[in-house]
Parts: C-alpha cells; sequence; structure tokens
C-alpha cells in the first residue's frame, strides 16, 4: 500500500468526450494531468470489463474477469493511428453530454471497430498482436469464441446451446474457431486496440507519479466465458445449471436478503487446482492496475449460498471458503499483494483476522460516520484507523449533497454539525467531508468526483437493487474546468498526501 496518498474516484465511461462515453482519449490524459496538478497520487476507477444492455451496462456484470470494454476504446486514437479515417470523428446526431448514451454509443463504436479491425487484418502479420494472444492465451480465445456463439444463439444462455458447443467438445470447439474465424479474429483484435491504448495511458499516469486503483468483482454470471470454459470450477449441476446461487442474507435493510443469482464457486476444485484460475484472475488485474479492490471480500472467507430456483435470500446458508489455504498460496505465488477488501456492512470477526493476517486494508465511508452512536461508528471521522482506504462516499452511495438533501436524517444532520463545528454547513457539506477524509489517519483517501464539484443526487453513479437507470453519469467539459485543481492541492500538501 502506497504511503500517505490521495486520490479521485472516476470510472473511464465518466470521462468527457464527444462520443457518448468517456474513454481512453484526449479526456483521460486531462484527467491524469489534473490529478497530477492537484498533488493526487491515486486514479480509481471501477471494473473495465465488457459491459451488456440487458443488466443495464453495469461494470459488475460481464461475460468475462479477463476482458475489456472495447466501448472505452478512444476513437481519436484510432485515426492517429489510421485504423479509422478523421472523417469517421463524427457520430451521427447529437450525443449526450453529462450522461453516458449507450444505444448510440453501441451502434456507432460497433461501426469504428470493424472498420478499424478490418484496417488491422490488412497490416497482419503483427508481432506485438501475436505475443499479446500468447501472453493471453489463458482466456482470450475461449472469450471470443463464447462472444461469437453468444451472437450466434442470440437470447440464449450457453447451457442451451447445441450439446457439443454446450460440452464443449474438442472436435467441436476446433470446427467452431474455423467456421467464426473472422468474428473470433475481430473480438480478439478488438482486445489488443484496448491493450495498446490502455499502455499508454497507464505510462502517461506512470509519468505523472499517479497509481491506478482497480476494482475486481467477487463473482462471475453464469452466462460468461469464465463459467463456459470453467465449469467444474462451480457449484452446477449434470445439466449446467446452478445448483446454487450467491447473495446476502436479511439484515436491517432488507427482510429479504439480496438474491444476486451468480453461480457460487465450488472450492474443493478450486483447492485441488491449487487456485490456478484465481492465480491468473489477480495477476491479470494486477497487470492491468497497480492495485485492486475486491468487492465483497468476505465472500472469500464465508458466503451466502442459496438453493437455485429460490425467489428471495432468505433460505440460504453461510458456507465457509478455504481462505486460509487460499490466501496463503496467493502469498506464495506472487511477490506482493495488492488488495483492498471491501468490508463494508456486517463483517464478522473471522473476515477481520483474515484481513489482518494477509495484510489486506479495509474500507472506511464516512457518509456511513454520523448515524448511530458516534462514539463507536467505525465510520466517524475520529475513528478512522490509519491502514484502510477512507471516502466520502463509494459509488453505491448518494453523493455527499444527495445524501444531505434527501437521505440525511435530523439527528445525522446534528452529528454532522456537532462534528464539523459548523451549524450552516449546508453549501460545504462536501468539502466538509473531504477535509474529514484528508486530515484523518487513513493511509488512502479517496474522494468520488461528483463530490470534488458539490453535485447532488442526480449525478449519483449506481443505486443496489435499482436494476434501470444506473451507470450514466458523466462529467461535461464545463464540470472539467471548475475541478478545483488549488484548493484540492492545498489541502493535499496541508495534510501530508502528497
Amino acid at each position: 500500500m502506497l504511503s500517505r496518498s490521495s486520490g479521485v474516484l472516476l470510472p473511464i465511461f465518466s470521462l468527457p468526450s464527444r462520443f457518448g462515453i468517456g474513454d481512453m482519449g484526449p479526456g483521460a490524459f486531462r484527467f491524469v494531468d489534473f490529478l497530477h496538478a492537484a498533488g493526487q497520487r491515486i486514479w480509481q476507477i471501477l471494473p473495465m470489463n465488457p459491459t451488456e444492455t440487458a443488466f443495464g451496462h453495469s461494470p459488475y456484470h460481464s461475460i468475462s474477469c479477463f476482458a475489456c470494454n472495447p466501448l472505452l476504446i478512444s476513437p481519436e486514437a484510432l485515426a492517429a493511428e489510421g485504423l479509422i479515417d478523421r472523417t469517421d470523428l463524427h457520430p451521427p446526431g447529437r450525443l449526450q453530454m453529462g450522461r453516458v448514451d449507450y444505444e448510440a454509443v453501441v451502434t456507432f463504436k460497433r461501426h469504428l471497430l470493424e472498420k478499424a479491425c478490418r484496417r488491422f487484418r490488412q497490416q497482419m502479420p503483427n508481432i506485438c498482436y501475436e505475443q499479446f494472444c500468447v501472453e493471453n492465451a489463458f482466456w482470450i480465445e475461449d472469450y471470443a469464441l463464447f462472444c461469437a456463439l453468444s451472437a450466434r444463439h442470440a437470447d440464449v444462455s450457453w447451457d442451451r446451446w447445441p450439446p457439443k458447443a454446450r460440452m464443449r467438445k474438442a472436435n467441436e470447439i476446433t470446427r467452431l474457431r474455423e467456421s467464426l474465424h473472422d468474428a473470433v479474429e475481430k473480438l480478439m483484435i478488438e482486445q489488443y486496440l484496448f491493450h495498446r491504448q490502455w499502455l499508454k495511458l497507464k505510462s502517461y499516469c506512470r509519468e505523472k507519479c499517479i497509481h491506478i486503483f482497480g476494482d475486481v468483482p467477487i463473482y462471475v454470471p453464469f452466462h460468461s466465458a469464465d463459467v463456459w470454459t470453467h465449469r467444474q470450477l462451480f457449484k452446477l449441476d449434470r445439466l449446467h445449471r446452478p445448483l446454487s446461487v450467491s447473495g446476502v442474507p436479511p439484515d436491517y435493510f432488507s427482510a429479504d436478503g439480496q438474491l444476486w443469482g451468480h453461480p457460487v464457486y465450488n472450492w474443493d476444485i478450486h483447492q485441488k487446482t491449487r487456485y490456478d484460475w484465481w492465480f491468473h484472475r489477480i495477476a491479470h488485474q494486477t497487470a492491468v492496475c497497480d492495485a485492486v479492490r475486491i468487492d465483497h471480500f468476505r465472500g472469500l472467507v464465508a458466503y451466502w449460498e442459496v438453493p437455485a430456483g429460490e425467489t428471495t435470500a432468505k433460505h440460504g446458508k453461510w458456507v465457509d471458503a478455504p481462505s486460509e489455504d487460499f490466501f496463503s498460496e496467493l502469498q506464495r505465488r506472487f511477490v506482493s499483494l495488492p488488495l483492498v477488501a471491501e468490508d463494508l456492512g456486517h463483517i464478522t470477526a473471522d473476515v477481520r483476522e483474515t484481513m489482518q493476517r494477509y495484510g489486506f486494508p479495509g474500507m472506511r465511508v464516512l457518509m456511513f460516520g454520523f448515524s448511530g452512536n458516534p462514539a463507536n461508528n467505525p465510520n466517524a471521522p475520529h475513528n478512522i484507523p490509519e491502514y484502510c482506504v477512507v471516502y466520502t462516499g463509494t459509488h453505491d452511495n448518494n453523493t455527499v449533497m444527495g445524501w444531505l438533501e434527501k437521505e440525511a436524517s435530523r439527528s445525522e444532520k446534528h452529528c454532522l454539525s456537532v462534528i464539523s463545528g459548523c451549524m450552516d454547513f449546508a453549501r460545504e457539506t462536501a468539502w466538509n467531508l473531504i477535509r474529514f477524509a484528508m486530515l484523518s489517519p487513513a493511509r488512502w483517501s479517496i474522494i468520488p468526483a461528483q463530490d470534488l464539484l458539490g453535485l447532488g443526487a442526480a449525478a449519483r453513479m449506481n443505486t443496489p437493487g435499482k436494476a434501470r437507470g444506473n451507470w450514466l453519469w458523466r462529467m461535461t467539459d464545463s464540470q472539467f474546468d471548475a475541478l478545483p485543481v488549488e484548493r484540492l492541492l492545498e489541502m493535499t500538501v496541508t495534510f501530508g498526501r502528497t
């Protein structure tokens, strides 16, 4: 974990751009310049895996935990490489500002990527591309074939594909790779083009002393290349359908719990393979980013398993994962494990002990710090420990101003006024919490970009349990220009986070 530092949370898709979605183009490099000028050392992003319209383009629901989202490829960078023409940089109609226009973006970028891949093929053979495919052989061909087959069998999950494809019979897989060669190769080229652009952006971050802090969802969806390819690693029945699915138990906030529906891991098989799939996954993520957050970390210690077919999570049970053996094996295989544990909510002693034993820092969210008894609230500003990452709020919470205006109770507002020492705090609430985060003992302080701008509930990124209307907020050019460089730098220097 870096020494005392601070940074900003902003997903790639939320960057300003001309193309309806943030990407790895000029807006990303300009944002790195802002971070550097403001004395920041960390850029936290959300998962960059491919997203799907059917699941609201959630970055936490992807058909692959290794592949990256081609919608984040920069058209301007493609044009600079000669893979598309400058005349292609004019989207039909006017794309939305301030929100991601997924429907228009998918149509526009699909056309550009087809052209770019066609031109790239004309340059073949390409030694760098071939090397990339070799280095990513663990996943890339299976991912591309899975996507090509999903397109052929639209709206049908892989367990209902023709038997030989479903069973991954060797002769059939060879035949399908030949018959779908062009589609498979295009998907692999897209991944290489993403990789090439990402390396340039990451290299620029390194020049500016900016570390990229990524995010790893703990589970993968049933209809994914990972489950289709490695089905033995998940609890499936003889028809290759989930026996049990993921979720969390009922609590104060939800009488039914949360039923996520992902297949749960077959840890007995993972243990026999010495966690090889997990090794590849963590190695891939730590190559892409400098550090990663493990979402729902507690599921790697003990997880809530719900029988398939249940309509709520009420009838699940806790099942232990082989956490000590798992993390000991990872420590043996990695020189370092730059992991942060998402440990929000009800966390039991065994999870805390695991984090402490293996040196994984957790999270604190100041927005949660003003409820109940502030003397022992672990998220209260005066209770923040050193070895953690402190946030004003996360992508799953309202913005600070949205929380104050729509969610904070009278007692929470009173507690905030007492701790801040300011009775008329409404206008400066976001900066009060930013100051609390920056002066806290926490090793890392991360501020969502929306809070730096003092934005309200309309800028919220995600509302858990809400199926539509998430992952849309995007920074406009005028908001980018309004980012408080000098104020953030002064606070960063004052509290020793440079």
